[in-house]
């Protein structure tokens, strides 16, 4: 079995809180003694993770990435789909808040959407299975531990599953620049899926015609759009504070 590759600190505290059994190999640079290091070597005697000392040229040349002299070797993640997500939902009891990312490719912009998402309280995070990055290193360095804190979903038809939310109740809307209604003038407090699309392209033709409503964020200046995870901090953190008005 290929193990999963998290480094950084954060990312490896997160998974050593939440879901220690992951953890198959610790690697903790050699040398390397500060409290955030100490905290990881407690959590890991606490929970019985293995840790090895390691120099750091060869934890280098096992990372590609910024470790931050930390390194664990952990379980993949359980692959989540359709079936996964409809039981989350009728298992939750509050106001859904869903983040839909409609064929978002960069890890960079992943990881940063799934850290905002956990950030923001989104209950999981919904994407086509096809032509969508995957958790990766990469993505669950720069989440911050998010990665392990919120569910990522890939489902098979992106559509379907949008109709099953709605069937559900559940408001699907979508952003885009060419909308008439802002992110502020919308009512965004109800149970609620945001589409956020793909970097440069936005949204798929069929997830815009499955969008219950379609809204833009104001912009001031000369540049006329955002990337794809600063746009969803912005309308996310909207969505809360109408949320908590």
């Amino acid at each position: 079995m290929k193990l999963d590759q998290v480094f950084g600190i954060h990312a490896v505290t997160t998974l050593l809180n939440r879901d220690p059994e992951r953890v198959k190999r610790l690697f903790i640079v050699q040398g390397r003694v500060d409290p955030k290091v100490e905290k990881i070597l407690t959590l890991a005697n606490e929970t019985g993770v293995h840790v090895e000392s390691i120099s750091k040229h060869r934890l280098d040349e096992r990372v590609d990435g910024v470790h931050q002299g930390v390194l664990a070797e952990a379980k993949p993640l359980p692959t989540l789909g359709d079936k996964e997500l409809f039981k989350l939902l009728d298992e939750g009891e509050q106001i859904p808040l869903l983040l839909v990312l409609d064929g978002v490719t960069d890890p960079h912009n992943l990881g940063a959407c799934l850290r905002t998402a956990d950030a923001a309280g989104v209950a999981a995070v919904i994407a086509p299975r096809d032509k969508s990055a995957p958790l990766n290193a990469t993505v669950m360095k720069v989440a911050c531990g998010a990665a392990d804190a919120v569910p990522y979903f890939q489902v098979t038809n992106l559509s379907r599953t949008l109709n099953q939310l709605q069937e559900r109740g559940i408001w699907v809307v979508g952003t885009a620049g060419e909308a008439q209604g802002s992110i502020y003038q919308t009512d965004l407090t109800g149970p609620l899926a945001l589409v956020m699309g793909a970097e440069g392209k936005g949204m798929r033709r069929l997830t815009r015609e499955q969008c219950d409503l379609l809204i833009n964020i104001p912009m001031a200046g000369e540049v006329s759009s955002l990337n794809v995870s600063v746009a969803t901090g912005v309308t996310l953190f909207e969505i809360v504070r109408q949320r908590s008005s």
